[in-house]
């Protein structure tokens, strides 16, 4: 009985490693594209760049992070004038992941909005 227990226990141990070595860096590089995505939208609520642009900078963000995201599915809008109005920038994606017996989509969405304070 003893040793089912120990092999047991060392199963549940390697398990829990796999899991962790396989989803620890797809949820901390959503952390920083979304950190990413957040600082844009600040600095960028108050300047007259377009866009485009706003979103071409996420993009690169985004594979730099090896993001699977396309342009097309980054949102960005401006609401009101530059420096008094808002931008809603909204990147979703989905990660796939083939775990063993459990293939697994997991969806993130990395969106903010940044209102002017005047």
């Amino acid at each position: 009985m003893g040793t089912i227990k120990l092999i047991f226990g060392i199963f549940v141990i390697v398990a829990g490693i796999y899991l962790g070595s396989e989803l620890v860096p797809v949820y901390y590089e959503n952390y920083q594209f979304q950190d990413d995505v957040k600082t844009e939208a600040t600095l960028e609520t108050y300047t007259a760049k377009p866009e485009a642009d706003i979103r071409d900078a996420i993009y690169k963000k985004a594979v730099g992070h090896d993001i699977p995201l396309t342009k097309d599915q980054i949102k960005v809008q401006r609401h009101g004038t530059q420096g008094t109005g808002s931008l809603t920038i909204s990147a979703p994606y989905i990660v796939h992941l083939d775990l063993p017996g459990y293939p697994v989509d997991l969806h993130f969405d990395a969106s903010t909005e940044n209102k002017s304070p005047f």
